[in-house]
């Protein structure tokens, strides 16, 4: 059973960063596809950005140009970096990996854009 643990996420005021972190519990190499998802309060989740195995990125509308994914196969951890914060960007973040035949997912860490 593959694991994802996110972590990273917490309070951070507007214009601010943070970078979350997905550690998985075998080799991220073997994953063909990694993505970040987010669900806000009320709302349906949604899918946020991407990385492919050969390292090609997709981002939504939304945060383009404001978040960066990357993929550490050393370290079989898998990143979004989140630069410029808005409070429409508070929402539980969720790790995606697929090979495949599977589709696995974290548990989600809280971020919370507030002043």
């Amino acid at each position: 059973q593959v694991q994802l643990v996110e972590s990273g996420g917490g309070l951070v005021q507007p214009g601010g960063s943070l970078r979350l972190s997905c550690a998985a519990s075998r080799n991220t190499f073997t994953f063909n596809y990694m993505a970040w998802y987010r669900q806000a309060p009320g709302k349906p989740r949604e899918w946020v950005a991407s990385i492919t195995g050969r390292g090609s990125t997709n981002y939504a509308d939304s945060v383009k140009g404001r978040f960066t994914i990357s993929r550490d196969n050393a370290k079989n951890t898998a990143y979004l970096q989140m630069h410029s914060l808005k409070p429409e960007d508070t929402a539980v973040y969720y790790c995606n990996a697929q090979t495949l035949d599977y589709d696995y997912w974290g548990q989600g860490t809280q971020v919370t854009v507030s002043s």
